[in-house]
């Protein structure tokens, strides 16, 4: 708890807030960042969120990634199960609510910022607020008045019931990967528009005598006048070349394939992968395939964290503030099957089940297949139905009998064609064939 002896209603409106910083942002800036929220004194993130905001609300692609990552998790099933493990549909539907799937972006978040903060309001229905981040000192516990607070007046986390604060100690977020590609991004598109105004549109060169200033003056207005192209007025007795790089660089191609690298990078730390935004020249079905099991890993992974918080004692006790009845139960997400896979494991788990047992649990789990409340009752029918069958169908002495003698009759049908086989392979075989090949060349020497 903070000094003041008092705790406010809500913390977030006793901070002071400060717009973020956009001013110009290099890779020296960032260092100084880094070096500040890592500091083991006085540890301080506002510089790195600072950059972090104003990189990502310019970055199209970057936005682009991280609203992929957070859309594959927020577009799965989301479902509560009670004690009894049935779903709760009151909670179900309120996690697919506007504030629930704030909730869930904001956990998900935490793995892209390094943390995330929510502070629910008291009252009848789920609401709260986003603490800003810059506030937020995960390595003390704290959250601080001002963004460049000293610590004498931070709020205390654990003593905050209705304040959730989501991600690791020490976790500065994947955006930190992204920070050094996003900056010389920006100044690689800065260098490419100069480019492109220099040398996109011809330039207009004229030369007049040194001594003639009045061929000169009337040159410079029919310049002026004649629209804002690159011009160039030179006296004839100078002498003047340009440099445009047009030898290795004609089509910008250089600035092309560097912002392509750029995006590249962010893609692989975002994503884990490449081809699933963007395709390379060398990229086919197969090697788009491989990034999309690698993507499908990573959202695995994502969906495992969102579980892990969601189920968390914190969120658990603040759900039950709210008047919602969920001792005991738990949320899951309902998984989608990839039905090229299960094709595959289904050939192994027939094969698997004639050598052991397999419980049907098993078969409902892989399968996603829903299992019946009067289960116990079906089963029963199925096995009475099952031996009917079998009773139906004997198999009496006379026709075991009879395939008795069916295999021993195949066996020696085999035996004879492997006889076959053998005696083509003797050498009197080859002699035949050789004695044929001699008498039809000494005919055709005749």
């Amino acid at each position: 708890m903070s000094k003041n002896n008092t705790t406010p209603q809500y913390i977030i409106n006793d901070l002071t807030l400060v717009s973020p910083d956009r001013q110009r942002k290099d890779i020296q800036s960032l260092k100084n960042a880094v070096l500040s929220a890592e500091s083991i004194s006085l540890p301080n993130r506002a510089k790195l969120y600072d950059l972090y905001h104003d990189i990502l609300s310019l970055d199209g692609f970057l936005q682009g990634i991280t609203a992929k990552r957070i859309n594959s998790v927020l577009n799965k099933k989301l479902k509560f199960y009670d004690r009894n493990k049935k779903e709760n549909e009151e909670i179900t539907k309120l996690m697919k609510s506007e504030a629930g799937r704030e909730i869930i972006s904001q956990i998900v978040n935490s793995e892209f910022w390094g943390v995330s903060g929510i502070e629910f309001k008291i009252g009848e229905k789920l609401a709260f607020d986003e603490i800003p981040r810059k506030h937020i000192r995960p390595e003390k516990g704290s959250i601080s008045k001002t963004q460049y607070g000293l610590g004498t007046d931070d709020f205390k986390i654990e003593e905050l019931p209705f304040v959730w604060v989501i991600g690791r100690k020490n976790n500065l977020g994947l955006f930190l990967a992204c920070s050094m590609y996003g900056i010389y991004k920006r100044g690689n598109f800065g260098d490419w528009a100069q480019y492109v105004e220099i040398f996109g549109q011809p330039v207009r060169v004229m030369y007049y005598d040194a001594y003639d200033t009045a061929t000169k003056n009337e040159l410079k207005k029919i310049l002026t006048e004649s629209g804002s192209s690159l011009a160039i007025m030179l006296p004839k007795q100078a002498t003047f070349e340009m440099k445009d790089g047009k030898a290795s660089n004609g089509s910008g191609e250089l600035q092309k394939s560097f912002k392509d690298a750029c995006n590249e990078e962010m893609a692989v730390a975002i994503l884990g992968n490449t081809e699933t935004t963007s395709s390379s020249k060398s990229s086919g079905y197969a090697q788009s395939k491989e990034h999309g099991e690698q993507q499908d890993e990573i959202i695995a992974s994502d969906l495992i964290l969102v579980e892990n918080h969601l189920n968390s004692d914190k969120f658990i006790s603040i759900l039950k503030s709210y008047g919602y009845d969920v001792e005991g139960g738990y949320f899951k997400y309902e998984l989608e099957l990839n039905l090229d896979k299960l094709k595959s494991r289904l050939e192994i788990d027939m094969r698997v089940s004639e050598k052991v047992p397999v419980s049907d649990d098993y078969w409902y789990e892989t399968y996603g297949i829903p299992k019946p409340e009067n289960y116990n009752e079906l089963k029963k029918e199925m096995q009475e139905r099952n031996n009917t069958m079998a009773y139906m169908t004997p198999q009496n002495d006379e026709e075991k009998n009879n395939e008795d003698k069916d295999d021993k009759r195949d066996e020696k049908d085999k035996e004879g064609k492997k006889k076959k086989l053998t005696d083509l392979s003797e050498s009197n075989w080859y002699s035949k064939i050789f004695e044929s090949l001699a008498d039809f060349f000494a005919h055709a020497r005749h």
